[in-house]
């Protein structure tokens, strides 16, 4: 990336990043250059990695993500990967081009020799020759990073630097508060070492392939068939997890997770982790390559409830930067029940101030430059179904609601576990597998638990 500032277009916002200089190997080690945080170019953390040709290959995964769009590839994207420090963490995110795919890294207190001096989240710039530099560090070569140098003075806008624009899609802040909602159901499926983990990720179909297929624990090694069975893993679009390859050698054990499964279940998302001991590596998969988690709809009923924004200015008062993030503490803290915190938390993640990490089965704390009000004005279905609610199109009917919507009306009815279907086309086309449709999110603001079957 070029040295001073890039303007990033978020759908009809626009944020500044400033860059001091490009990201670079130097005689001393890693300089990732920041652009943000509780201050401008901050200097988050200085230290040696532990590990660092592992590191180097899973930053690589990270970048190499963000830089893939898995359906219908076109050239590659140049879109930044995310790093937050926070105490005894250091993570490092991002999404592919087609957001289909979710990339993290997480070092941990094994991972490095330093100290996190602040935090915050910005930005990392990895271009090119920063991607050289990483694929040739190996053995027990020293790698240190230094992530925001804190002896320099930021540049100003006036300043002499060299501004170069840099789009980020709007639909990446919708994947970040999309993916900790789905993320959040998940638990543990299968943990396989490292040997069988290479066994099975050579016998998977290549790029390209858009199968959904599912991984079956089997032993020491995962088996792969055509159906849902309980205790299955959903891998759709199996050459999506080729990333995971550069880290293999340095990885412990495989693990995946994913929501609960029955015979016959539709496709679902999942995450495949690496872990060495010193950072986890997980790609989480959208349910088919061709869809993006920001349109999953996953945080849609969250969002609905009229408390939830001013929930959110509460308990994202009390956010601390803890590795994880304790709910009931939270919920203690700000004398609000657990779901109305969850909620609050999932409004947050319209901003990317929150994320959630499978491995621990808990939130974190990120923070960035968004309007967090960005991602809810730009999701149809939602403004759809507060227009609906304003308009008093919702009418309760006994055990059903009728909704009207132009010249139709619709009916809404919730199932015993809480879900709520519709008779409009929507529903009838994704069953419930891409979020409610703005009818019954119409119905779930105005009567969120009076509807029965």
């Amino acid at each position: 990336m070029s040295v001073g500032r890039s303007t990033v277009c978020v759908v009809n916002a626009v944020q500044t990043y400033r860059y001091l200089q490009p990201s670079a190997m130097r005689a001393g080690g890693l300089d990732l250059q920041t652009c943000g945080g509780p201050a401008a170019n901050p200097r988050f953390f200085s230290g040696f990695l532990t590990t660092p040709a592992a590191a180097a290959a899973g930053l690589l995964a990270v970048a190499e993500v963000a830089r893939t769009r898995y359906h219908q590839p076109v050239s590659p994207a140049s879109l930044d990967p995310v790093v937050t420090g926070s105490r005894g963490r250091l993570r490092f995110e991002s999404f592919s081009g087609c957001c289909g795919v979710y990339a993290r890294m997480d070092v941990v207190p094994a991972g490095f020799d330093g100290e996190i001096v602040g935090h915050g989240t910005t930005n990392v710039d990895v271009n090119p020759p920063l991607r050289e530099a990483l694929a040739r560090v190996g053995g027990i070569e020293p790698l240190h990073v230094a992530v925001g140098p804190d002896d320099l003075t930021v540049s100003t806008m006036e300043g002499a630097v060299v501004e170069r624009k840099v789009p980020l899609p709007g639909r990446w802040l919708r994947g970040f508060a999309e993916v900790h909602v789905l993320t959040a159901g998940f638990e543990p499926r299968a943990e396989i070492p490292a040997a069988e983990a290479a066994a099975f990720l050579g016998r998977l179909p290549k790029a390209g392939d858009r199968s959904v297929l599912w991984a079956v624990p089997a032993g020491r090694t995962l088996r792969l068939t055509s159906r849902a069975v309980p205790g299955a893993v959903c891998l759709s679009g199996a050459g999506r997890l080729a990333a995971l390859r550069g880290l293999l050698r340095h990885a412990r054990t495989l693990r995946v997770y994913g929501p609960a499964v029955r015979a016959g279940s539709p496709a679902v998302p999942s995450t495949w982790e690496l872990d060495t001991g010193a950072l986890r590596l997980s790609l989480t998969l959208s349910p088919e390559p061709y869809r993006g988690f920001s349109g999953e709809g996953a945080a849609l009923l969250s969002l609905a409830g009229d408390e939830v924004i001013d929930d959110a200015e509460l308990v994202g008062a009390l956010l601390a930067w803890d590795p994880t993030i304790d709910v009931a503490a939270l919920a203690d803290a700000a004398g609000l029940p657990d779901n109305r915190v969850r909620a609050a938390l999932a409004q947050l993640g319209t901003a990317g101030r929150v994320g959630y990490d499978v491995a621990e089965g808990a939130y974190f704390h990120r923070v960035m430059p968004y309007d967090g009000g960005l991602a809810e004005r730009d999701n149809p279905r939602l403004v759809g179904a507060r227009t609906l609610v304003e308009q008093g199109a919702v009418r309760l009917d006994g055990k059903h609601a009728t909704v009207r919507s132009g010249d139709e009306e619709y009916r809404v009815r919730r199932q015993p576990d809480g879900s709520l279907t519709c008779s409009c086309q929507w529903w009838a086309k994704h069953r419930g597998q891409r979020g409610p449709c703005k009818h019954a999110l119409a119905v779930s603001m105005v009567a969120p638990a009076e509807v029965e079957v």
